[in-house]
């Protein structure tokens, strides 16, 4: 009886070890398809956010002319009600693109100007100052969900820094001269 003990023994250890490699495998099928799936729904969300920038970006021009259209109404029709409803059609389509997750990029003169936003088309040489601020807005740029999608166009200068740096700077220089 002991010899069966022993190969009773043997094929439980057998099966035992058998078992553990097939759970491993198991584990590992589980493990593979739990990242595939991962994979394949950020391939899906990135897919839709391509096709949803590359759709809004073929906006962008139309958008673009509203804009253009409201900012140079003759003044003889400001009050007019379709000039009205032009504008109000700007306004809607606006709080829409928001919805979507577009937002117009802080181009205004006196910003302070960010080469990952904006795009210096023209800089002014003459102005002096340590920090280069926007003067002028030439195109809007946007960003869809946080991301830039299009940059700002924009004219730039310089303009002197803060009072308080603009003095501490002269004393700081003055013990080296």
């Amino acid at each position: 009886m002991t010899k069966q003990h022993k190969k009773i023994d043997e094929r439980t250890e057998d099966l035992q070890q058998q078992l553990g490699e097939l759970t491993l495998d198991l584990q590992r099928t589980r493990a593979d398809f739990e990242n595939y799936r991962k994979r394949v729904e950020a391939e899906k969300q990135s897919a839709h956010q391509m096709g949803q920038a590359k759709s809004v970006v073929k906006l962008l021009p139309v958008i673009d002319t509203i804009e253009r259209a409201i900012a140079n109404v003759p003044e003889e029709l400001k009050d007019n009600p379709w000039a009205k409803g032009v504008a109000g059609l700007n306004k809607q389509l606006d709080k829409q693109l928001k919805e979507i997750g577009l937002e117009k990029i802080d181009a205004k003169p006196g910003t302070l100007f960010n080469p990952e936003l904006h795009q210096a088309i023209q800089f002014d040489e003459e102005a002096e100052g340590e920090k280069e601020v926007i003067a002028e807005e030439l195109r809007a740029g946007y960003t869809l969900d946080g991301t830039v999608i299009r940059d700002a166009m924009v004219k730039v200068t310089r303009q002197p820094s803060a009072p308080e740096q603009a003095e501490t700077e002269p004393n700081a220089a003055t013990p080296a001269e």
